[in-house]
């Protein structure tokens, strides 16, 4: 993969200023919007295909999976747990495929922001939660559209687990530590990342880049 591209500009030198006000309104206004029938066939298919692998294993959920190559690695370091990899899109979860995947993974096609309320919902809770190099919506004006301050964010909490939120813009990560502090109670700091084995082809390609890699982690009580 090349090492063509390019990094994110932003008017925003900081983290938003609107970020604390708007995850506390979102914590104290739960969100209802409608879950789609196909989100719902989606989930209950899922939870079959990991209970016929193992009942009650635990789970690991790559949110976002894009191809699926980090489902696939994550899958095979947590030979133990069931690892769904969510995403949305038929063309990413497609490309490339057949993709080895190990018994104890799956690909889901899904919208996350139901996906993680049917979790939620039926009280599943999740061993490891990936936040890997989602869209960082670079905009100021795109705050609420980054998962850190989308109305489903504090359904998190109640998923627990320890989390992990990679990105190559410092700010996103900077911000989702913010929100994740004023969510779980703890602190949650951002911090530089290096690899020399990346996870996603987005990983490997901002490292071909020579772009600044961002994470932070938290356990969720």
């Amino acid at each position: 993969m090349d090492g063509s591209s390019r990094l994110i500009t932003s008017a925003q030198d900081g983290p938003h200023r609107d970020l604390e006000a708007l995850v506390r309104r979102h914590i104290a206004h739960p969100f209802r919007k409608p879950i789609l029938d196909c989100n719902r066939a989606a989930f209950s298919a899922a939870l079959a295909a990991r209970d016929q692998w193992q009942v009650g294993a635990p789970l690991i959920l790559d949110a976002g999976c894009g191809v699926g190559w980090s489902t696939q690695r994550v899958a095979e370091a947590f030979p133990d747990h069931f690892v769904f990899g969510v995403d949305q899109s038929v063309d990413r979860l497609s490309r490339g495929k057949p993709l080895p995947l190990p018994a104890n993974a799956l690909l889901v096609r899904a919208d996350l922001v139901d996906f993680w309320r049917l979790l939620a919902e039926n009280w599943y809770r999740l061993a490891r939660h990936y936040i890997l190099y989602p869209n960082p919506w670079p905009k100021i004006g795109h705050l609420a559209r980054r998962w850190h301050g989308h109305a489903v964010f504090p359904t998190w909490l109640a998923l627990g687990g320890e989390l992990e939120c990679r990105s190559n813009w410092r700010i996103y990560v900077e911000e989702m530590a913010q929100a994740l502090t004023i969510l779980g109670g703890r602190p949650v700091a951002a911090e530089p990342y290096a690899t020399d084995d990346p996870l996603t082809p987005f990983e490997k390609k901002y490292l071909a880049s020579g772009h600044e890699l961002w994470r932070c982690r938290a356990s969720l009580p």
